[in-house]
């Protein structure tokens, strides 16, 4: 069985930063890509970053330049580093991975509970 536990959220002034993490526990042989996604009331779920298990990145173009994904593999967790915040960034924020539970095995979704991000103005 595997569990992704997220933490890090919490209340923020606008332009504060957060960091969120996410750490992944259980049967696991490897991790592809690791993602955060984020879900404000009323609005339906949005990708906003993701990363390989090589590194590389990507962003929805709301939150380019502001948040950075990172992860450490030694670890199996993935990090959210969210800068300038803006009432906007308000929502509940999952993570999310592609993981190998043995060798061999399809790769299985997986996802956090969410943790709460909340930006006043």
């Amino acid at each position: 069985q595997v569990q992704l536990v997220e933490s890090g959220g919490g209340l923020v002034q606008a332009g504060g930063s957060l960091r969120l993490s996410c750490a992944a526990s259980g049967t696991i042989f490897s991790i592809n890509a690791m993602r955060w996604y984020r879900q404000a009331p009323g609005k339906q779920r949005e990708l906003v970053a993701a990363i390989t298990n090589g590194g590389s990145t990507d962003y929805t173009d709301s939150v380019k330049g502001r948040f950075t994904i990172s992860r450490d593999n030694a670890k199996n967790t993935v990090y959210l580093q969210m800068n300038s915040l803006k009432p906007e960034d308000t929502a509940v924020y999952y993570c999310n991975a592609d993981i190998f539970p043995f060798l061999g095995s399809s790769t299985n979704d997986y996802w956090g509970q969410g943790t709460q991000v909340t930006v006043s103005s």
